[in-house]
């Protein structure tokens, strides 16, 4: 997580860096809303998925990717599947999550797995947190202790 440059104002975009900083920050917003809600008392179950390597519209520019995705990627339904785990596993607890079992988690049916080493550190969750709530100016604060 590049906190220094979360836009690519200072660097240039890149398209494939975005998304990997993107999908690194939607992991520590999963753990960081989990501890925020647990702090507060609340028993909501915080999960996360990701889809593996989906057919859609994301690889349109990436000339080998949009190439590979007849050979490699999943149809959308099945791509689908790791978030509707995420949202109905009756085993499922706060923290957890899916994404495909195949090879490199590209593809197959979903299974519960670990994030990334890099989206388990809590000081960076809390950064992120709290630029993201400078960024946007909205604040989302819990009551001390939740019914």
């Amino acid at each position: 997580m590049r906190f220094d440059d979360l836009q690519f104002e200072k660097r240039g975009y890149a398209a494939w860096q975005a998304y990997g900083q993107s999908k690194l920050a939607n992991q520590l917003f999963t753990l960081e809303l989990q501890r925020r809600l647990r702090a507060a008392g609340s028993s909501v179950l915080v999960t996360a998925a990701h889809p593996g390597w989906t057919a859609t519209d994301l690889q349109r520019t990436a000339g080998l990717a949009r190439f590979l995705n007849r050979f490699v990627a999943m149809r959308p339904p099945q791509g689908a599947l790791p978030t509707l785990r995420a949202a109905t596993d009756p085993e499922a607890a706060s923290g957890d999550y899916y994404g495909p079992d195949g090879f490199l988690q590209m593809r197959g049916y979903p299974k519960r797995i670990n994030m990334v080493k890099k989206a388990q550190d809590a000081g960076d969750a809390a950064r992120l947190w709290e630029i993201s709530e400078d960024l946007t100016g909205v604040r989302y604060d819990l009551p001390q202790r939740l019914n």
